[in-house]
């Protein structure tokens, strides 16, 4: 990719800022640049140490490192015979992160395969970026790079790494697969995304020096890898919508305390799966209704792991739950004696869904301030876009309310802060994007972009 080292440094900077800021466990952060191919050197950009009970971020790279310039070439990390394996050839070869949950057992550390020592916790986070995005249509050709056997790697595969993330923690603060583990790979994509952004950016400079006959053209291809640009921005509004998800599952919670002979959608799903499980081994082993039960089985129990608004539980029950016990009951006879519990139950789930949204049960709770009762349900169950971007300063006061007590409320509302950032980026990107593209369609200079 072509980037300004300046430019590149300070992207750096900012995404391991804000990691190390949205997670509180988490104590040093580095970038790794990759490419390009088929070498894919990997070359240390920087590093940022926040010290215990220190705001401020240390940059720089202190210590020394086989990555520190001018890094290590593919076939010097790459897995081979009689080589040690390193986390880094994972991460770029298979484009998976690579968690350090057990140092102790960390079967790619260098370190304690050289010594016996253990490192530290810590997680791997590659940064891929789409193909198409970075060649266009032509990379059949393209030169990959080898494994130890002579096979190339990434040929069946739609992505590239660009860069690597690593994140360490404190002891015992980071599992595979935990939240800090998602959040990181979340941002990792927008990293990608700020990368291919200005090396969009620089590619174009240069193309207009010299290839100013296919203005049109490469008019044509910027408009298409910006508009690509802003529409992966749109997993910061799938993301701020999960953290309300997990508000909502607080006061759902907070309800049920209130008024303990409330069902719960998970009571419910629990109950009719059991009622399902129970019936199979009277179906005979008939194939296409023993393959339906285990169809509605995940149904039922992704649904039950999800915190979806009501409108989006109702078309989940009513596309891919009631259906199928619909046809159950029509086609075989196994249920027919729980068939009135069974439809008692449908009714009751999708009463359960809209619960957190009775203003009535609400109003009886008599364990939160009016304020909270208010305020909660009516934030809880917002569909968030762009056009409700001013309800998140709402959100982030309401966090700070001194009598509302959930867990990880702090981490919730850091995470949220940094959300904000990127939600208040978006229409200037937009805003920019337009004006570049209108003023190469025209073929005028671009004002104050």
């Amino acid at each position: 990719m072509i980037i300004d080292n300046d430019i590149l440094a300070r992207t750096c900077k900012d995404m391991i800022e804000t990691i190390l800021y949205c997670l509180s466990d988490s104590t040093k952060g580095t970038i790794y640049r990759v490419g390009p191919m088929p070498k894919l050197q990997v070359v240390r950009i920087t590093s940022g140490v926040r010290q215990e009970g220190e705001e401020a971020i240390q940059w720089g790279l202190p210590e020394v490192s086989d990555y520190n310039y001018p890094g290590k070439t593919w076939e010097q990390y790459r897995d081979m015979p009689g080589h040690v394996k390193e986390a880094m050839a994972w991460c770029v070869e298979k484009q998976k992160s690579w968690t350090a949950d057990n140092p102790y057992e960390d079967l790619r550390s260098v370190r304690k395969q050289l010594s016996g020592e253990a490192e530290d916790y810590h997680h791997m986070e590659p940064v891929l970026v789409k193909k198409t995005d970075l060649y266009g249509g032509k990379f059949g050709d393209l030169d990959y790079p080898l494994t130890y056997e002579g096979q190339p790697i990434w040929v069946d595969l739609d992505y590239v790494v660009v860069a690597v993330i690593k994140i360490h923690f404190k002891s015992n603060r980071i599992r595979r697969g935990d939240p800090s583990t998602k959040i990181i790979k979340k941002l990792s994509r927008t990293l990608g995304t700020q990368l291919l952004s200005h090396h969009i950016r620089e590619t174009l400079s240069e193309a207009q020096k010299t290839l100013d006959k296919q203005r049109l053209q490469s008019c044509n291809v910027l408009a298409h890898e910006l508009r690509n640009t802003l529409i992966k921005l749109g997993f910061i509004f799938s993301a701020v919508n999960t953290e309300l998800g997990y508000l909502r599952e607080q006061w759902e919670l907070e309800l049920r305390k209130a008024f303990p002979g409330l069902e719960s959608k998970k009571e419910i799903l629990d109950r009719l799966s059991q009622i399902l499980i129970e019936g199979l081994p009277k179906l005979n082993g008939s194939g296409k209704h023993l393959h339906l039960c285990k169809d509605l089985l995940l149904a039922q129990k992704d649904f039950s792991n999800l915190s979806l608004l009501p409108q989006a539980g109702e078309k989940w029950i009513g596309n891919r739950i009631v259906p199928k016990w619909r046809r159950l009951l029509s086609e075989v006879t196994v249920w027919n004696e729980r068939g009135g519990e069974i439809e008692r139950l449908l009714s009751s789930l999708e009463r359960a869904i809209w619960i957190g949204m009775d203003e009535n049960l609400a109003r009886k709770m008599g364990q939160l301030p009016e304020e909270l009762k208010e305020k909660w349900p009516r934030l809880a169950y917002t569909d968030f876009n762009v056009e409700k971007a001013e309800i998140l300063n709402e959100i982030l006061d309401f966090l700070d309310h001194p009598q509302l007590e959930i867990p990880h409320k702090y981490q919730t509302k850091k995470i949220l802060t940094s959300l904000k950032a990127l939600v208040e980026m978006i229409p200037e990107v937009e805003e920019r994007a337009n004006r570049i593209i209108c003023s190469l369609k025209n073929g005028v200079e671009v004002e104050e972009v």
